[in-house]
């Protein structure tokens, strides 16, 4: 999963960072609430570390911003050193998810990130293989079938395919995107992302007949639907002669 990381103590920052890569996140640390602000305006993260202390954007209005760039699904957890009562309750109050004190043992904090991401994203911790729609996905093999058939898919194809079905619904942004499926941050402009959903689009033949659109979100990145039923064209598809 992809985490940032609010801490206007470095230190703190690069510790927190450090434990949640060893469990196999990857991390983004900010050290001031209005950059991370802007970055969530155009980018993407599963889950949110912030500081209660010390940020020049108030932790009310932070998690405003938070709530309005990535909705009621993204987890937020507070980890501070300010564990007074009134603190904690403000936080829980304005949205928070969690509060830890700080420093933080390495096992709780670790376990109480993925209790929160198991609850905000069931289908990526749930079972190996999961249904969406005709589409069945067996991430253990790394196979996708549309309606029994196998579909043929790179590694980087199924990784991609995987994440936009267990997200229906979420805006993904391109940066984020690239860090699931490419495993790091993108620093330059790359036309990759579309190619390859362009490919996607193609091979697990995406649209209304199979009750899916695969969209474009403007200066953000893509999201894929679900259509009502209402909108599928249920006609079945030409045999082929």
């Amino acid at each position: 999963m992809r985490i940032a990381i609010l801490q206007r103590d470095p230190v703190q920052g690069r510790l927190l960072e450090k434990i949640l890569v060893q469990a196999g996140h990857g991390c983004v640390v900010y050290d001031d609430g209005l950059s991370l602000s802007k970055a969530l305006a155009g980018s993407t993260v599963d889950l949110l570390v912030l500081d209660w202390r010390g940020m020049r954007l108030p932790c009310a209005d932070m998690l405003k911003a938070v709530r309005a760039a990535g909705g009621d699904r993204t987890p937020v957890i507070f980890a501070s050193a300010d564990v007074s009562e009134v603190s904690v309750v403000r936080a829980f109050a304005w949205g928070a998810d969690d509060y830890i004190a700080l420093p933080v043992g390495h096992a709780e904090f670790q376990a109480r990130v993925a209790a929160l991401l198991r609850r905000a994203y069931p289908a990526d911790y749930g079972d190996e293989s999961f249904n969406a729609g005709p589409y069945h996905f067996d991430r253990r093999r790394q196979i996708v079938t549309l309606r029994g058939t196998p579909v043929h898919l790179s590694v980087t194809q199924f990784r991609l395919a995987s994440l936009f079905f267990s997200n229906t619904g979420r805006v993904l942004s391109r940066d984020h995107i690239f860090a699931m499926v490419w495993g790091r941050e993108c620093r330059e402009v790359t036309r990759t992302i579309d190619s390859h959903v362009s490919s996607l689009r193609r091979l697990l033949e995406i649209g209304r007949h199979n009750g899916f659109r695969l969209q474009a979100v403007y200066r953000s990145g893509y999201r894929l639907l679900q259509l009502h039923i209402d909108d599928v064209i249920c006609a079945p598809r030409a045999a082929a002669a």
